[in-house]
């Protein structure tokens, strides 16, 4: 592909002939365009000479960038001041296939629910649906495992293009709020976006939380496309500034939630596995069996039911077959996932990793447990330490019994998070720092009724200690503690 292919209105050197795109030096091929960008830990800029040795055809840098000395003249250097932006336009251009509809979710939590409950709808509607996200791909045949809720431009583009090819037409996508920050969806046709809610994460990262919402509104303000659909959570703090955001736009708004003016959540009564629920839906009440547990998960729901809605607005029929097929829903995995087979209480596994979430699930759980609902918990090193004494606080709060452990330490002392958290959780919660040994011991002491909830990793299959990754599966490790009981 030419270079002016890639580039709206490039002129200098138009002719140059890509034959792929990368941010890392290492995979440059002859013919490669090299993006040499800064980041946190490193600065692509350094790398240039090792790009253009290896055969690139094109650097790509901030504005102000110059070539190392003695490199040929064949080498073209293109500057821009927002070369992040611009690398993700290029991929979207050299990759140039994407799905009719793309729909995006951005939010503290419920992102891969939202995303999961999207794809499984648009699926029952007849639709080839994918998903894309922290799960990987799933979907249209392909199952792919995922290292990062948003990918870097080159591998997303080409995932998104592999999935066209296979025939998908509708795309649910995650969107965190690093990638909206690093401009990784930009050029991704999103036609429909969804806002879940802000809590505090990823703090190491934005260092504000009005930094950290301000990265996640750009899915509204400059991600999603003219004539698209925003689904917005009306219950959130955050909602009115949204709300201005889109209506500037001339955004169409679906929102949703108890405060929802497109969707209005009415009633959820839990019910042992699941709950019913009464929703109105322009000015059409609905009343429906949801076969999952907590409030929070009514919400994503409803959010993906908007996500799903803006493809087709104010069509009647369309709606009611729609809302009709939320019974069928089923969770995605890892996210308040009952580990079966105990023999007198209920093991569930959750990905809950902030404040928040962890909230929600415990609360969740509560009018489920007749006994004690037990918590383990940890958290994740090289991330924002301000969470562990919250986490802690909001797990004793909560639960009846609380059990520190680790989580994907990384390069940090696993004992002083751990004793982090215990400044939080207080004299009540016990310490068990290997986490395979706090599963057994609270799946052993679990009496008749008791609720236990294996929070922090939910899908993950490895614990991340120091540079390496052990295998590791709450879900796994609690089955084989389950077994242990009853062998």
């Amino acid at each position: 592909m030419r270079l002016a292919d890639l580039i709206e209105d490039y002129k200098e050197k138009a002719g140059v002939e890509i034959k792929g795109l990368t941010l890392d030096s290492r995979q440059v091929r002859p013919g490669y365009l090299f993006a040499a960008l800064p980041g946190r830990k490193y600065d692509g800029r350094q790398f240039m000479a090792d790009a253009i040795t290896n055969g690139a055809a094109v650097i790509l840098a901030p504005t102000g960038a110059m070539l190392p000395e003695n490199t040929g003249a064949d080498v073209v250097l293109v500057t821009d001041d927002n070369p992040r932006r611009l690398f993700s336009l290029m991929a979207a251009r050299f990759y140039g296939r994407q799905p009719d509809h793309v729909a995006a979710v951005t939010g503290t939590n419920g992102k891969t629910s939202v995303a999961h409950f999207t794809q499984q709808l648009w699926q029952m509607l007849g639709e080839k649906s994918a998903s894309l996200g922290t799960l990987g791909v799933r979907g249209a045949g392909m199952t792919r495992p995922g290292a990062l809720t948003t990918p870097e431009p080159v591998a997303l583009q080409a995932m998104i293009a592999d999935l066209t090819a296979a025939g998908v037409t509708h795309l649910a996508m995650e969107a965190s709020s690093i990638g909206l920050d690093q401009h990784r969806l930009d050029g991704v046709k999103v036609s429909a976006a969804a806002f879940t809610n802000l809590s505090r994460d990823h703090l190491d990262y934005h260092e504000t939380m009005e930094s950290y919402f301000e990265a996640k509104a750009r899915l509204f303000s400059d991600v999603l496309m003219e004539g698209g659909t925003a689904v917005l959570n009306a219950d959130v703090p955050e909602y009115e500034a949204l709300h201005e955001i889109v209506a500037a736009r001339n955004i169409r708004e679906i929102s949703y939630g108890r405060h929802g003016r497109g969707i209005h959540l009415l009633k959820a009564t839990p019910r042992p596995d699941g709950q019913n629920i009464e929703i109105r839906v322009d000015e059409e009440t609905h009343g429906f069996y949801l076969p999952l547990v907590g409030e929070f998960q009514v919400m994503n729901a409803l959010c993906a039911l908007g996500l799903v809605m803006a493809e087709a607005p104010d069509n009647e029929p369309r709606t009611r077959q729609i809302v009709a097929l939320l019974a069928e829903l089923k969770r995605a995995p890892g996210r308040l996932e009952l580990v079966p087979g105990h023999p007198r209480g209920a093991v569930y596994v959750d990905y809950a990793h902030t404040p928040d979430a962890l909230e929600m699930i415990l609360t969740a759980l509560r009018p489920h447990t007749d006994g004690e609902l037990v918590c383990i918990v940890g958290c994740g090193g090289d991330r924002d330490k301000g969470k562990r004494p919250v986490m802690g606080k909001i797990a004793s709060e909560l639960a009846d019994e609380v059990i520190i452990t680790d989580d994907n330490p990384r390069s940090e002392d696993p004992a002083t998070i751990r004793a982090e958290m215990m400044v939080g959780a207080g004299a009540g919660a016990r310490e068990i720092g290997n986490r395979r040994e706090a599963i057994k011991t609270a799946i052993k002491e679990l009496e008749d009724g008791d609720v236990l909830v294996i929070a922090g990793k939910g899908h993950e299959q490895g614990q991340i200690i120091g540079d390496h990754v052990e295998p590791f599966d709450d879900i796994e490790e609690a089955s084989k503690a389950i077994k242990g009981l009853t062998s």
